[in-house]
């Protein structure tokens, strides 16, 4: 076996599973073909399940830091205000969901602090290394790579396409990218200065005769620019004079000058999804293997959480048990159709004019993504997402189920358990207020987990290490 794993792309994507390897002891390389690393906003919203992986993966606190909560947008039809919008309204954290909003970041500063904590295990990106092509066979994969005039040959156990819409693995696997693209429509996204704009909220202009029909600002964090989304009229260019006649024409204002756009984009409605996940040993995610509108900010989430899928189940691959591979394309293959079908959706709506076209609902937080067979019709069955809980430690100090659970073990319950715990795995054994067990336990001091497990005395959840339940017993 060849010990390493090779990951095209070091996009949001390909860091997380470099992660995801890392922290497992894999030696892993990852290459991009860019020579810098990228700088503008693109995927900003970070969804509520996304937060989760990010605690487990230890960069929570750096992406909270560096974020905020979704602004207040301040609506402007033909000049005159009309009133404030949210895009979703904020929700009270419970014991089950810690962290129920959507939070704010641009895609640089998101890909900048995995960066850092991947060079934690001392691995870091390749820049300007291109993958030219790639053969298989029964035990690994050889790659050839170009960095500069020079060529490597490069052996890897799997390859993984986390390369983007315009994937090479893809291609040279010669999977169909199936979907459509609307040449028809073509949106103008983009990183700006506005400093006569407050920073603290987001805006959205549009004449009094179309308010759908518009552009919006909305405030980038760390800094005073807004990300730029507006329709591309004719085949006008992605200039900084074109946003500037955009915004003259759309808000009736003459004082708003632009200034420093250090990102643009022409977007059009491309909607597709690989015909398969896998082939051999080369796998794709992201948007390698399917591509989204922006409406609904589901793409960076779905790439991020198809490598925490895939993290753990090669990681028991390199280490003997290839059994659990096949699951990763039956499992994300599903979920990346079904989130196509929501972005889609959004989309329709906004070309549509609803006025509800900005709303963002639960359907797009990814918290209820499961992978449970559908027979299974039990409240919690495995496939599930594993809620959290507040509870107490063996010492009575406030501990949550997501402390047990981060890390890269799968973690076994033992509900009302007090005699001895199995061994040979993360387990614990959860109890009532004034009992003790004889191993590691933990105090469900206000019956919080019992309930968002369904537990009984006797009840046992297995937790995989990606946060779903592998089995209820």
């Amino acid at each position: 076996m060849h010990e390493q794993v090779l990951i095209a792309g070091a996009g949001p994507t390909g860091l997380t599973l470099a992660l995801e390897l890392a922290r497992r002891n894999i030696p892993v390389r990852i290459i991009d073909q860019a020579t810098e690393f990228f700088a503008g906003s693109r995927g900003d919203g970070i969804q509520p399940r996304t937060l989760e992986v990010f605690d487990d993966l230890g960069v929570l606190d750096a992406v909270l830091a560096a974020g905020a909560t979704g602004p207040v947008m301040l609506a402007y039809l033909g000049g005159e205000f009309v009133g404030e919008h949210r895009m979703w309204d904020p929700i009270e954290p419970t014991p089950a969901v810690p962290y129920p909003n959507g939070w704010v970041l641009g895609q640089a500063g998101t890909e900048a602090i995995l960066r850092d904590r991947l060079a934690d295990f001392d691995v870091r990106v390749e820049l300007g290394t291109t993958l030219r092509t790639f053969t298989q066979d029964a035990t690994g994969v050889t790659a050839i790579l170009t960095c500069g005039d020079a060529d490597e040959t490069v052996r890897a156990a799997y390859l993984i396409g986390a390369d983007g819409g315009r994937s090479t693995v893809r291609k040279t696997l010669g999977i169909a990218f199936e979907g459509s693209t609307d040449e028809s429509l073509r949106m103008l996204l983009g990183d700006v200065r506005a400093d006569a704009l407050d920073h603290a909220f987001g805006y959205w202009f549009a004449g009094a005769d179309r308010p759908m029909e518009g552009i919006a600002m909305s405030p980038l964090p760390g800094g005073r620019q807004f990300q730029f989304a507006a329709p591309l009229i004719d085949e006008a260019e992605p200039t900084l004079a074109v946003l500037q006649e955009y915004v003259d024409r759309y808000s009736g204002r003459t004082d708003i000058t632009l200034s420093e756009l250090t990102w643009v984009t022409v977007w059009r409605p491309n909607i597709r999804l690989a015909e398969r996940f896998r082939d051999g040993r080369v796998f794709l995610a992201g948007d390698a293997a399917h591509v989204h509108p922006p409406t609904g900010g589901q793409g960076m989430n779905t790439g991020i959480q198809d490598a925490y899928n895939l993290g753990w189940k090669l990681a028991a691959a390199m280490h003997g048990d290839e059994s659990l591979l096949h699951s990763y394309e039956s499992e994300r293959r599903t979920v990346a159709a079904r989130v196509l079908g929501i972005s889609s959706a959004l989309l329709d709506k906004l070309v549509d004019g609803a006025e509800d076209a900005m709303r963002r609902g639960p359907e797009t937080q990814q918290l209820d993504i499961s992978y449970r067979d559908p027979a299974d019709l039990g409240p919690l069955v495995a496939g599930d997402r594993a809620p959290d809980a507040p509870l107490k430690d063996m010492a009575g100090n406030p501990i949550r189920l997501f402390d047990l659970f981060r890390g890269p073990h799968s973690t076994l319950l033992c509900f009302g358990e007090t005699g001895e715990l199995p061994t040979g795995t993360e387990a614990y054994a959860v109890v009532r207020p004034g009992t003790t067990a004889a191993g590691r336990y933990v105090v469900d001091v206000e019956g919080h987990a019992f309930a968002a497990y369904h537990a009984v005395d006797g009840t046992r959840v297995e937790i995989r290490p990606d946060g779903y339940l592998a089995r209820r017993d």
